[in-house]
Formats: structure tokens, sequence, C-alpha cells
């Protein structure tokens, strides 16, 4: 593996660089541990509660049902994002590392994209069952049914690994030709491919997936949210429409702080907007780091369902006298 130096000319050409450099947050790395702090406090905190979630949803069988199994593979996806950018940013928050490792460095880059791609599919997934939910009420049970929901977690699976096994092995083979500096704490396959040379090949099919999940998705959602909306407005009362919008509200808050971020940072990435590093680099953490951490938070306050069995498994039995 030939050397990549960090002032290599634009018009220069080399293999896959033997180690990236990864940006902390700027103004810490002065005092690295002071931001390990709530970094591991966001992170456990993000653990408890989607374990949570996943602890009540596997041992209550009234919540085998269609919404909760999806909220199930939120909770997985959840746990694996925040499991997979832990690495580095521990790294730099402890010992002020930058570099990474070429092959570590494309680990965490699948890992990181294939549960952000999970997240985005059950959020599209928990839209088409409140959309049947709601829409078709009185067909809900027939549509989804096991079948059809083992048939949209292997397309869920296909999705995540079957597009994105080969983009790793891409980036691998690609001539750079740029200092091998990425923007942000962790890896991510638009920060690694800048640095590629034009024309290394692999930026159509990464356009591709791309476009295939983090554009598509979000339509679809807000698409099936047009339908729910037409059909609450045709609910004779506000209390019925009240209580329909109520099973919506969380997914909806989820859905919106997942996207919300992401949209920005693509908009300041393709725009080249004149933000501050601090702020970039906040976004970003914002956009990968809260939604593990809300989402549980969320779907507690808004599913009564979910409180309750919370609540009922936490309290302590009682014992009667003999």
């Amino acid at each position: 593996m030939s050397t990549f130096l960090t002032h290599s000319a634009p018009n220069a050409s080399s293999s896959m660089a033997p180690t990236f450099l990864l940006v902390g947050l700027p103004g810490l790395s002065a005092v690295p541990s002071w931001w390990a702090v709530p970094l591991i406090t966001v992170y456990l905190l993000s653990a408890l509660g989607n374990g949570a979630i996943l602890w009540i949803i596997a041992l209550e069988p009234t919540l085998h049902r269609p919404m909760y199994f999806f909220l199930f593979l939120l909770s997985m996806s959840d746990v694996g994002l925040s499991t997979a950018l832990m690495p580095t940013l521990l790294g730099l928050a402890f010992a002020n590392t930058h570099a990474v490792s070429a092959s570590a460095c494309l680990l965490q880059m699948f890992f990181v994209h294939v549960f952000s791609v999970m997240e985005s599919s059950v959020l599209l997934a928990m839209a088409l069952d409140r959309a049947l939910a709601i829409c078709r009420p009185l067909h809900y049970p027939t549509l989804l049914t096991n079948g059809v929901i083992s048939k949209i977690c292997v397309a869920i699976a296909f999705r995540c690994l079957g597009l994105h096994l080969p983009l790793p092995f891409l980036l691998a083979h690609m001539p750079y030709c740029h200092p091998q500096v990425l923007t942000h704490s962790y890896c991510l396959h638009p920060d690694m491919a800048r640095l590629a040379c034009p024309g290394g090949g692999g930026a159509v099919y990464s356009l591709f997936v791309v476009l295939s999940a983090m554009g598509l998705d979000p339509l679809l959602i807000f698409f099936s949210y047009g339908l729910i909306g037409r059909v609450l407005q045709g609910l004779g009362s506000s209390e019925d429409r009240w209580k329909a919008g109520q099973t919506c509200a969380a997914h909806l808050s989820a859905v919106l702080l997942f996207y919300v971020p992401m949209v920005l940072l693509a908009l300041i990435d393709r725009l080249r907007m004149p933000i501050p590093q601090p702020a970039h680099t906040l976004l970003s953490y914002v956009h990968f780091l809260l939604p593990p951490l809300i989402n549980p938070i969320l779907y507690s306050v808004k599913m009564k369902e979910i409180r309750e069995r919370i609540r009922k498994r936490l309290q302590p039995r009682k014992v009667g006298c003999a």
C-alpha cells in the first residue's frame, strides 16, 4: 500500500490511504477528556432507553403487533448506529486520536451507513403501517400479515447490507488525489469519496445508493402523511381526529428528528454555505446522536401501552402471606 501524503498535489494519484485524519470538536482538543463525559452519558442513556424498548416488546405478548415490531427494529438501528460511532468519538475525546487506519475507517463507514439506512427504512415501514391503520382500518389485519412483515424485513436487510456491501470495496480500490483529512469525527462515505481522484469509478453507484434511501424515503413518508391528513379531515369529530393523530405523533417527531439535520447538512455541503466549523460539527452530532437518545423518550411518552407495560414490569410484585 503506497504512502499517501497529507500535502499531495491535486493531480497526484495514489492507492487507498493508510490512514485518515478525523476532525474533533473545535476548541476542545486541548481538554479532550472533558467532552468524553457527555459523550458517554449520551451513549449510556441511549443504550438504556432503547434497551428498555427492546426488552418490553420482546417480553410482552400483547406488544407482538406490527407497530411494535417496527419499533423494535427502530431501537435496534438506534443502538447499532450509536455503537458504530463511539470508537472514533471516544478516541478523540479520551486521547485526542485523529488518525484512523483505512481498514478501520471503511469498517466504521459501512456500519454507520447500514444502520442509518436501516433507521430510514424502518421509519418508512412505520409510516406505511400508520397509513394502513388509519386509511384502511377494516382491512389492516389482512393487509399487514406476518408474511408481509417478513417480506418487509427481508427487503430492509437487502437494502442495508446488499446495497452497501460494495461501497467499502469501491473506496478501497479508488485512486486518491487529495489530503486524507475528513471533515467529521467519524468516517462517512461522502466524506471519503470526495478525496478520490475524478473518474475513480463508483460515483454513479454511490449516488444511486444515497438517492434510493435518503432521497426516496422522506418523500414516501410525507406522501403517506398526506394520505393520513386527508382521511383525518374527513373524520366527524375533533376528538376522533385527535385520537388518530396521537397515534402518529411519536413517529412524525422521530421522522423530523432524523431527517431535518440530515437535510441541513446536505444543503450546507452542497451549497458550500460559510458556517463555522463548530456549528457544522455540532449539527452532525445532532443528526447521528440525538435520535437514538430521544426516540425511546418519544415513544415511551406518546405510546400509553409501552409506558404502562414498562411501569407494570418495574413494579415490585406483592407476595401474599401463607
